[in-house]
């Protein structure tokens, strides 16, 4: 097995349960959150607005906040900006945009702000935004890690001081912990690289994960990677897997054991698979935060295996500022 080199991606990784703990004691944090969560308990409804990891991030959110009894939905930057839902000023609206930089992101926020509609920013240190939680400074790799993490743990936090039920401090004061744990023992050291693709399936919130996931295994490792809800896997989206691809399978909240009686199917159709828990004794919202940091060291594992550069992401044409801008609220 391929020794990984050192990367931004590794020590970002690494980072994480010391990042996530300055989130949970930081006045400055706490402060923040406290004035979301106040301004927040006005609104009618909350849009959690978010784009490609964000957006996993807003899925997640939304779901934390209706843990606290909110009408809470999450929607892509661009849907919310150029088909957005009907809203007005009763309405709140979250946007998460790790860099403060996404095009979609800025515009939905100047959007909800010319609306008059409440708007709270989750981004990275040092912007100057106002009604903003702050994260971590912008990270050193281009496969977001730690500032999608502390993103959740700042959600987190606001459903806790909104109320959530099972998003409760002590709950939260867990997640660091279980975080060193997984850096510790990832439980996916043994997932074979597979010749073809790797496809993550999870149930409920698993799903957002498995996606999360393969979205890092694609940045960093440059490979053919799919997450999906097992449902949607199962209706037509397994019908081309074959030995040539790797199914890893996350079981932690699969209740009604659809994940293993798909993988079970799969292993008898000569597909390799991986199952992959989260033993943490965590709220299955919580629980998210250390599962998805077991995939991102599989994603760094695989870059390593396949001597790619999990740093540098975006190259070439795909790295074309106008490309980039377009989407920017005027003047860009």
């Amino acid at each position: 097995m391929a020794q990984a080199a050192p990367t931004q991606l590794a020590a970002q990784i690494r980072s994480q349960p010391d990042a996530l703990e300055h989130m949970l004691i930081a006045g400055t944090v706490k402060a923040q959150v406290h004035a979301a969560a106040e301004a927040l308990h006005r609104v009618r409804r909350i849009w959690v607005v978010g784009t490609g990891t964000s957006q996993h991030a807003a899925f997640l959110g939304a779901a934390m906040l209706q843990d606290a009894g909110r009408s809470a939905h999450a929607v892509s930057s661009m849907q919310f900006v150029k088909n957005a839902p009907i809203v007005n000023q009763a309405d709140g609206v979250v946007v998460i945009t790790h860099t403060g930089e996404t095009s979609y992101a800025l515009s939905a926020r100047a959007l909800a702000v010319l609306a008059g509609m409440q708007t709270i920013t989750i981004t990275r240190e040092g912007l100057g935004m106002n009604d903003v939680i702050e994260t971590v400074p912008k990270e050193s790799s281009e496969t977001y890690t730690v500032s999608y993490t502390t993103t959740l743990m700042a959600l987190g936090m606001l459903a806790s001081a909104m109320g959530a039920d099972s998003l409760t401090p002590d709950a939260l004061g867990l997640v660091p912990e279980t975080v060193r744990d997984a850096i510790a023992a990832s439980g996916t050291e043994e997932i074979p690289l597979p010749q073809r693709s790797v496809q993550l399936i999870g149930s409920g919130q698993g799903a957002i994960t498995a996606r999360e996931g393969a979205l890092k295994i694609r940045e960093a490792a440059r490979m053919l990677a799919e997450g999906y809800d097992v449902e949607f896997f199962l209706h037509g989206s397994a019908v081309p897997i074959g030995g040539q691809d790797h199914i890893v399978a996350l079981t932690h909240g699969d209740d009604d054991g659809l994940v293993r009686a798909v993988a079970t199917a799969a292993t008898s159709e000569g597909i390799g698979v991986s199952l992959v828990d989260e033993p943490a004794s965590l709220p299955p919202l919580l629980a998210q935060i250390p599962m998805t940091v077991r995939l991102q060291l599989l994603a760094a594992r695989f870059a390593a295996e396949r001597e790619q550069n999990p740093d540098v992401v975006i190259t070439g044409k795909w790295g074309d500022p106008g490309l980039w801008s377009i989407g920017a609220p005027a003047p860009y």
